[in-house]
Order: C-alpha cells, then sequence, then structure tokens
C-alpha cells in the first residue's frame, strides 16, 4: 500500500473547479454549451507611434467580426458558428465556445478612427490604433513692433 501525502492546495483547486463546473451549469443553455458566452483572448501593447491589439479568434469567419470606433470607444464583436457534425452518434466532450463575443476598449482622446487599421490572419485579428498627437507647446517668436501710423 502506497502512502500519498495530502496537498490541501490541489484539493482546493479540484473543488474550485466543480464548483465553477456545477455554477456553469445552472445558467440558461449552457448546459450542453448551447448559447455559451465566450470572450476571446486579447494582447494589448504599445510602440512609440500605436496601440496594438491582437484577439484570438480561432473558427471565426472574417466576414463574422465587426469593429466599430463610437465616442472614442473600439468596439470588437463577432459569432463563432457551432459545428456541425453529421454522421457523429453523441458528443463526449463539448468544452469549446461557440456564439456571440464583444470586447470594447476606451481609446484615448484625440484617436483618428479613419487611421485604425485591421488585419485577420489564422485566426488572429490584429488592430493598430495610431497614438493621437501629442500637443506640445509651440515658442511664439517675440519680434518688432511695427510703429502704427495714424
Amino acid at each position: 500500500m502506497a502512502v500519498v501525502r495530502w496537498d490541501p492546495a490541489l484539493e482546493l483547486g479540484s473543488l474550485h473547479g466543480e464548483m465553477h463546473r456545477l455554477l456553469n451549469g445552472f445558467r440558461p443553455g449552457e448546459g450542453n454549451g448551447s448559447g455559451r458566452r465566450w470572450l476571446p483572448a486579447m494582447d494589448l501593447f504599445e510602440t512609440e507611434t500605436q496601440f496594438v491589439a491582437r484577439l484570438d479568434l480561432p473558427g471565426v469567419d472574417e466576414d463574422a467580426i465587426d469593429v466599430e470606433v463610437n465616442d472614442n470607444t473600439l468596439s470588437i464583436s463577432g459569432e463563432r458558428a457551432i459545428e456541425q457534425h453529421d454522421g457523429a452518434k453523441g458528443w463526449y466532450r463539448f468544452e469549446r465556445a461557440h456564439g456571440r463575443f464583444a470586447r470594447q476598449l476606451q481609446l484615448p482622446e484625440g484617436v483618428d478612427a479613419d487611421a485604425i487599421v485591421a488585419a485577420f490572419e489564422q485566426g488572429v485579428l490584429e488592430l493598430r490604433i495610431p497614438k493621437p498627437e501629442q500637443r506640445r507647446p509651440r515658442k511664439v517668436t517675440i519680434g518688432r513692433r511695427e510703429a502704427i501710423e495714424g
């Protein structure tokens, strides 16, 4: 008989996973994965001249993605359709989410929405958002005052 050391952290992790699974089962439409809400992973970083956002959207058609800017809010939304498996006897596991998704980013004041560039390749949506021009102090030169004739 082997002696197994009890690890309370491992037990808590297992309990957390079971509670999450149990509570998610009570949400409408989530018993078999249908209607499951999902949020695609996103990386956001900046360079000297722009912000770059990359979203993982595997299995999403490019035509099913909408990118809009309204009042300095960048909205990315779309839908991943459920896969149909003709002739399959039954599901053993259904973990990959499908359905509608939406992400929003607050943009800094002064971003030119017309200059945002989007590209979609290999399931990754990349948005390049130019940084707004920084307002710099402007030097005013002092010249000679011309005599006013009158």
